[in-house]
């Protein structure tokens, strides 16, 4: 197990318990949050080291690693994925000024967002630690997809863009990962990051059994200021920043789940239309926000 004594992000030792949450999707083992009383990050204090951690993603119902999902609830996620992948190749196109170029996708899942990027002429290098799924996005699309190991071979600023959609919260060394993106990263480059939001109107409401918090998948509970902090410390600045406006019904969707409510699904899109109101008026209230990264 690793086990935090002290801030990961600023160092301090005035960390304190936030919440307990229960691991809902594979062992109903309950994790600690801590947060810091000097920057505000919220981390999962204690968790399984690497190799320990591969069992808590075999769930049939792990959706970002499973092509087939089973369950209404997971069906619709996949049909939302598939809008996502053309809003999301649009995103890069915006954020880049570009129609080609090389891009890594860290966390590249089944590889579908890869494809779509193959698809439109992008160079596209996939990332993904997880066998089975690395082994999907290579037989399936014919795309280039490396074990996490494979990253320091690449060489050095020699991409326009690098996306993680979803990835940065589960790292367990999310610092080195930052140094290697600023050595892979073109000097205009920049990196697209979406991750949950843990200041969200969502986190607020559902706390302890709020699904995005996703424990011990989800190490890191970023807010706005805390992944600005942690950015800022490896030289980059964050440049934009944008919503993901579905996330929010279907983590309401899955949180209504963990509180047992009948008819979840019903309860979880009205819930989640509620928080998507109020969120439009505070982008820092929004259920997952995109980060649009530059080196300083």
């Amino acid at each position: 197990m690793v086990f935090h004594n002290h801030c990961p992000l600023c160092f301090s030792e005035k960390i304190s318990p936030y919440l307990k949450c229960i691991d809902h999707l594979v062992s109903k083992e309950e994790f600690e949050l801590f947060r810091c009383h000097e920057c505000g990050f919220i981390f999962t204090r204690e968790y399984p080291d690497e190799p320990e951690i591969a069992r808590y993603y075999e769930s049939e119902n792990y959706i970002p690693h499973d092509d087939y999902a089973k369950g209404f609830t997971n069906r619709i996620y996949l049909g939302v994925r598939d809008i996502m992948l053309q809003r999301k190749l649009r995103i890069v196109e915006i954020a880049t000024g570009l129609n080609r170029g090389n891009i890594i996708d860290i966390g590249s899942g089944t590889g579908y967002f890869a494809a779509t990027m193959k698809e439109a002429g992008w160079v596209v290098t996939g990332i993904e630690p997880n066998e089975k799924a690395r082994d999907f996005g290579i037989s399936r699309f014919g795309i280039k997809v490396l074990s996490e190991n494979g990253v320091s071979d690449l060489p050095d600023k020699s991409f326009d863009c690098i996306t993680m959609w979803h990835v940065m919260e589960h790292f367990h060394n999310p610092f080195r990962y930052s140094e290697e993106i600023s050595r892979l990263l073109k000097t205009d480059g920049i990196c697209i990051a979406a991750l949950p939001n843990s200041d969200s109107a969502d986190a607020g409401y559902y706390g302890t059994l709020w699904a995005a918090y996703d424990v011990p998948r989800h190490i890191w509970h970023f807010n706005p200021s805390t992944f600005k902090l942690f950015w800022e410390k490896k030289g980059f600045e964050i440049v934009r920043i944008k919503s993901l406006p579905f996330d929010v019904f279907y983590i309401s969707i899955l949180s209504e789940r963990n509180k047992g409510s009948k008819l979840s699904f019903i309860k979880g899109l009205v819930t989640g239309g509620f928080f998507a109101i109020q969120s439009a008026f505070n982008k820092n209230k929004c259920s997952s926000l995109i980060y649009f990264l530059r080196k300083k």
